[in-house]
């Protein structure tokens, strides 16, 4: 049995993702911060019949998160699909003119320490199992920067940068590397961007490996009706 690996194990997405994964019959490693918070997600799985078990690791803490994912792999099996989706702090989220340099810091090792941690860390198994799905999960800001969320802004356009080279760089080794974009809020009553479409949406691009960049919904052009 390989494993499923969530980075931002949450409530929403993160627990629809484990579950759609879980049922099709892989262990699921949970990473947060917050040990209780792992252990209410691996019961509420445990009662689908789905084999999960926390770690705690930050993702502002590149030695935590190797140390979460190597003891994931060790006790769970070889992880075969890692998902880095975790909700970025709302300190993150400054106007641009009110951003300095030091407001990048942790967006940045938030959005691409953490995700180049994450990949350097799962990379040897995944070569040793001979595929791999490398999943990573971002707001519309990551391709349509918006100036009242500069951190985000720019740090999910470095990760996006970052995601699409490994994207084809690690195609021929069979190990797929995607990003799904959401634009708007994660809703249980939304038609497209409800937490089980979504993680529906993440099983796909695992599963049918076909490009880099996918939408959940259609983003709107911005210019539309712009003089």
């Amino acid at each position: 049995m390989t494993t499923f690996a969530l980075i931002g194990a949450g409530p929403g997405l993160g627990l629809a993702a484990a579950r759609r994964f879980g049922h099709a019959g892989h262990s699921v490693a949970l990473l947060s911060r917050t040990a209780q918070h792992q252990d209410n997600l691996a019961a509420e799985l445990a009662r689908d019949g789905i084999h999960a078990r926390g770690f705690t690791a930050d993702v502002l803490d590149p030695a935590s998160l190797t140390a979460a994912l190597a003891a994931a792999a060790e006790e769970l099996g070889p992880i075969e699909v890692l998902q880095f989706s975790p909700v970025p702090r709302g300190d993150f989220m400054k106007p641009v003119l009110d951003t300095g340099a030091a407001d990048l810091d942790d967006p940045l090792a938030f959005s691409v320490k953490g995700p180049l941690t994450c990949v350097n860390a799962v990379l040897p198994g995944m070569r040793e199992l001979g595929r791999g799905s490398l999943l990573f999960v971002n707001g519309g800001s990551a391709v349509r920067p918006n100036p009242t969320v500069a951190g985000t802004s720019i740090a999910f356009a470095a990760e996006s940068a970052y995601t699409q080279m490994i994207h084809t760089a690690l195609a021929p080794e069979n190990i797929h590397a995607a990003q799904l974009i959401v634009p708007g809020a994660i809703s249980s009553d939304s038609a497209t961007s409800s937490p089980e479409k979504l993680a529906e949406l993440l099983y796909g691009l695992h599963t049918d490996r076909k490009g880099f960049r996918h939408y959940a919904e259609p983003m709107p052009d911005p210019q539309v009706g712009t003089p």
